[in-house]
């Protein structure tokens, strides 16, 4: 298993169960800021920066030069971050079934593990303490605010590498269960890019993107990789 250094994972969706509260949270706070959104826009963004979303949901309606921009962005991103705190400290966090044991195979082989995300320090921090993953279960955790742009440029990948000492991408496999997980994983060129169909986004959207595998979960992540050196 010489030819694998590192497997970066998305969050929700793809290690940790997704009940819709990501969704839930927005539109709520759209709501609350009277701002109009559709589900294909969501849908379209799954997995990117929330911020991001935001400011794209609020310069479509207002247009790109208003001066109540900013101000409309920042109201909007702090009832969401509300919102989806609460949502979770209320409703649990659990991870997707076979996470634990992917990991452990992972580590078996002296594989390291990153997660990637396009949630905020503070909530992904929270999602890591509930599950027990705050404590060495993982070699690192990006947020969307601790790179230059989210999904889909490549920069949380690279920032994965980088923080777990990997330093080809030809060593790399990317897993996420979103359009933008694959997009962000072909613009890092990384050897293998798995898309998952434990999250909100079906065959039919990720089948549209370049991958190497579409998987139903990560729990088939360690037999695939048997696969490819056998």
């Amino acid at each position: 298993m010489g030819a694998v250094d590192l497997v970066v994972f998305d969050m929700a969706g793809t290690t940790i169960e997704d009940h819709g509260e990501v969704p839930t949270a927005f539109q709520s706070a759209l709501e609350k800021n009277h701002i109009r959104i559709s589900d294909d826009f969501l849908q379209q963004w799954r997995g990117a920066s929330k911020k991001e979303v935001l400011r794209q949901c609020i310069e479509g309606q207002f247009g790109k030069e208003s001066p109540d921009n900013p101000k409309r962005i920042d109201q909007a991103y702090g009832d969401f971050r509300h919102l989806l705190e609460d949502l979770y400290d209320r409703e649990g966090i659990r991870p997707i079934p076979g996470v634990a044991e992917t990991f452990k195979w992972l580590r078996e082989r002296n594989i390291r593990i990153a997660l990637t995300t396009g949630f905020y320090r503070k909530v992904t921090d929270l999602i890591l303490r509930q599950v027990g993953w705050n404590a060495g279960a993982v070699d690192a955790s990006i947020c969307s605010d601790e790179v230059p742009q989210g999904r889909p440029a490549p920069y949380l990948i690279f920032r994965a590498m980088e923080a777990t000492r990997a330093t080809n991408v030809q060593r790399v496999v990317n897993v996420g269960d979103t359009t933008l997980d694959l997009l962000s994983a072909v613009n890092a060129g990384v050897w293998r890019n798995v898309g998952v169909l434990s999250g909100s986004q079906t065959l039919l959207h990720l089948g549209k993107f370049q991958h190497t595998h579409i998987l139903p979960s990560v729990a088939e992540l360690p037999e695939l990789l048997e696969k490819e050196f056998t």
